[in-house]
């Protein structure tokens, strides 16, 4: 079952806001949840989750975009969070070869996807889908539903 997690309604007008959100997020999350980020590249997607990695109490410093290795894994204290980065990912087929769907149904982590509609099928349905958008002024970050099908992948 999809979680409704609490977002605000004001615009996010900087990198510090979506930061604070993922702090905020982490207070709503748990092992076992899957969040899907989607949103334009530079929407602040890898941002979100370092702030996400901080309220978990874990090395947000660390946190990097994992466009080339697909996935990091941060460990600390009680809890794992796994960042899998599909933008690379020409179909489902391929994040399936890749180990992908393992990670995602991973019960002992938070796991945060970024570009999840690329592997559309493997997302876990109760997974909660998050959208990204770039407005004047800020970011406006909303929870939505999951896409019906996959884009085009050109």
């Amino acid at each position: 079952m999809t979680k409704t997690l609490q977002l605000p309604n004001e615009l996010l007008v900087d990198a510090e806001s979506l930061e604070q959100l993922g702090m905020q997020l982490a207070q709503q999350i748990g092992p076992g949840d899957v969040l899907a980020l989607v949103g334009p590249l530079g929407a602040g997607k890898t941002t979100l989750t370092r702030g996400l990695a901080r309220g978990l109490q874990l090395d947000a410093g660390a946190v990097a975009s994992p466009t080339f290795a697909l996935a990091h894994t941060y460990r600390g204290g009680d809890i794992t969070l796994l960042h899998l980065d599909l933008y690379r990912i020409a179909n489902p087929a391929e994040a399936e070869a890749a180990g992908i769907e393992d990670l995602l149904y991973d019960a002992e982590a938070v796991v945060v996807v970024e570009w999840p509609e690329r592997a559309l099928p493997l997302i876990p349905d109760s997974a909660t889908w998050l959208q990204i958008d770039v407005v004047a002024g800020g970011r406006r970050v909303e929870q939505v539903l999951p896409p019906k099908t996959p884009p085009k992948i050109l």
